[in-house]
């Protein structure tokens, strides 16, 4: 039993290793993805939510696919925002469309860090997150365990990988880290899709502005709770 186990994680090992190694081919060697990635690279890291919006727009019919493909690719890729895409599907899909497809691609890159991290180990995910960030979140799994997941999930500048890779070298079970990012993740996607089928230009960075101090506010209020709670079990 052992030994199937083993050589099915061997198995995955490859199958991820031979993914990772097409994409960069890819990357490399295929003018079509070089600019695809080079372009959500740019758009991503100039923190440009309409950037994005008219990059998944340009697509036409098949923007719903690479919407879906940027969620996953922020997801494995640090430490891109995912909230950028949120807003940018709202925008272009509307509140409710646009909301379940975050979601849903969301919980599919959340998965795929999840089962990399397993899979691959510490090493692997160190390379991809960088070993102070995933030494802070390991703090933070050390301090609230679970909890941590459903926090995390309410902040929209925190990268979303680091998380869910974080889970995948815990003891943590699937099942029950997919509960707790699917219902973590549920709240403040139905908000941002709602804000965000609304807003543009300057309003969208105020009203940003207003949902990272909103989320702070339930972060510390949340991590007092957790904090006076095992105090009282250690005294």
């Amino acid at each position: 039993m052992m030994d199937q186990n083993n050589r099915a994680v061997w198995y995955f090992r490859g199958l991820i290793f031979s993914v990772a190694l097409a994409l960069l081919l890819a990357w490399l060697f295929i003018p079509s993805v070089t600019a695809f990635i080079n372009h959500a690279l740019s758009a991503f890291m100039a923190v440009d939510q309409q950037g994005i919006e008219r990059f998944i727009q340009s697509y036409g019919s098949q923007a719903a696919v690479v919407s879906f493909l940027l969620m996953i690719f922020q997801a494995i890729a640090a430490p891109l925002p995912a909230f950028l895409i949120t807003f940018a599907n709202a925008s272009l899909f509307g509140a409710f469309w646009g909301g379940l497809l975050s979601w849903s691609s969301a919980m599919v890159g959340a998965a795929l860090c999840f089962y990399i991290a397993r899979l691959l180990g510490r090493e692997v995910v160190e390379k991809l997150t960088g070993k102070a960030v995933l030494n802070n979140v390991d703090s933070f799994f050390t301090r609230y365990g679970k909890h941590t997941i459903l926090i995390c999930r309410l902040l929209p500048f925190v990268p979303f990988d680091p998380i869910s890779y974080a889970a995948g070298l815990t003891s943590l079970r699937f099942r029950h880290f997919m509960l707790a990012t699917g219902l973590g993740q549920l709240p403040a996607t139905v908000v941002y899709s709602w804000v965000g089928s609304m807003l543009t230009g300057g309003t969208f960075w105020f009203v940003s502005g207003l949902f990272i101090l909103f989320a702070l506010t339930i972060v510390i209020v949340a991590a007092k709770t957790f904090y006076q709670e095992r105090h009282k079990r250690n005294s």
